[in-house]
């Protein structure tokens, strides 16, 4: 079944027919009409109540249909989460910074969604992958200890802004007892004093400006002048020196569990998580920031930024899957080279989402091409024929990890 999905145009998407997202909308519904100068930052497919999915020939919600068919999704699945999709699929192209963030754990979640259901509108965690389709970027997890002790070393403006004795205790700090110095940290740089962080920010970018060009890139002066440009004056510009830089080639994943500080920077991708929408923020972003959560809630565990890096396993000679170590969900990345005439999809035992990133095929007598979603009940046989087969077809499926 061929699916209708949610455009979000949040300000960071690209814009126009420069965006993934509207370039695959488009490709699949001839009648929408880009516009320009909009955002098409994110395309969501599954039932998630922010932007759910609608079956294209009936009109009727994916939601109703999996409530009145609960079979399609799978016996374990409807055994271990009822009547619901355990997982949201997403494909997001990043004009600019998303905020500094991190999603909660499952009981946070919970807690959140008791205290504030305004501001965390469901009780679920988020954990989420994201698979990159073009050269992707993004801050992921804390920087190994002795990098953020050299940063602080020579970046005495942040030192300034964070608290210059509290800076100091986390230099003369040893790996053992570095998690509470770095919290520290964290909690001046967060709950800095907005004059003076300006100041600073300011003071930073002049010394930037007048360094040689081996100092610069010492410094990820580039990143810094970017993100101070698209966010002035904002806290987040210093995160880099916290965060691991991250950059992803096509067909690379990150792995993000809960509470687990990341940004990404730029770049499309597609992403897979637990069915939530709930974000903790801090910085690089105009939306609300729940600076104290957040300090309470980050792991503070540091390690290289190559380890979040996330490996997946081969199927068939087409086929490999990306397994992260929870039960919502996975994804499977189905690279079909040209000259192949057809392909059958392996069987899961749980119901699938499926997106053609690039070619055109033929399923049940019936055409898809790029931009194509379609559900696929668990246990379904899925005999694909390859019609474009001059170009090499490219899709993802999300399923449950069972």
């Amino acid at each position: 079944m061929e699916l209708k999905c949610t455009v979000q145009k949040y300000d960071w998407g690209k814009k126009g027919s420069e965006s993934s997202v509207a370039q695959l909308i488009k490709a699949a519904n001839d009648d929408i009409k880009i516009l320009e100068d909009e955002s098409y930052a994110e395309l969501w497919m599954g039932t998630h109540v922010n932007g759910p999915s609608f079956i294209k020939s009936t009109g009727k919600s994916l939601e109703k249909y999996i409530l009145d068919n609960e079979a399609v999704l799978g016996n374990e699945v409807s055994e271990m989460y009822g009547k619901s999709l355990p997982f949201l699929f997403k494909v997001l192209s990043i004009g600019k910074a998303l905020s500094i963030q991190a999603h909660p754990d499952k009981q946070l979640a919970e807690n959140l969604h008791k205290l504030q259901p305004n501001i965390y509108k469901d009780p679920n965690h988020k954990p989420e992958i994201a698979i990159a389709l073009t050269n992707f970027e993004a801050l992921c997890g804390f920087r190994p200890v002795s990098e953020i002790q050299y940063f602080l070393k020579i970046i005495p403006e942040m030192c300034i802004v964070i608290g210059e004795n509290v800076a100091h205790d986390f230099i003369g700090t040893d790996e053992a007892n570095s998690r509470i110095h770095l919290q520290k940290c964290m909690q001046g740089l967060l709950t800095h004093h907005a004059d003076s962080l300006e100041g600073q920010l300011l003071n930073f970018l002049e010394r930037l400006s007048q360094m040689d060009e081996c100092s610069r890139e010492e410094l990820n002066a580039s990143l810094f002048e970017k993100l101070h440009a698209d966010f002035p004056g904002d806290v987040g510009c210093f995160g880099i020196y916290f965060f691991n830089w991250v950059t992803l080639k096509p067909g690379e994943a990150l792995f993000l569990a809960p509470n687990e500080p990341h940004a990404y920077l730029s770049g499309d991708c597609v992403e897979c998580m637990a069915c939530s929408d709930n974000v903790v923020r801090a910085g690089l972003t105009p939306k609300l920031k729940d600076v104290p959560t957040l300090i309470e809630m980050l792991t503070y565990k540091c390690e290289s930024g190559v380890t979040k890096k996330f490996n997946p396993t081969r199927l068939d000679d087409f086929t490999q899957v990306f397994r992260p170590p929870i039960e919502d969900f996975a994804v499977a990345k189905i690279e079909i080279p040209p000259d192949t005439m057809a392909y059958n999809l392996i069987p899961i035992k749980s119901a699938g989402i499926l997106i053609i990133i690039q070619g055109t095929i033929e399923l049940s007598n019936q055409s898809f091409n790029k931009g194509s979603v379609l559900f696929i009940p668990a246990y379904e046989k899925i005999n694909l024929k390859i019609l474009n087969n001059n170009v090499q077809t490219l899709m993802f499926m999300a399923f449950t990890n069972i």
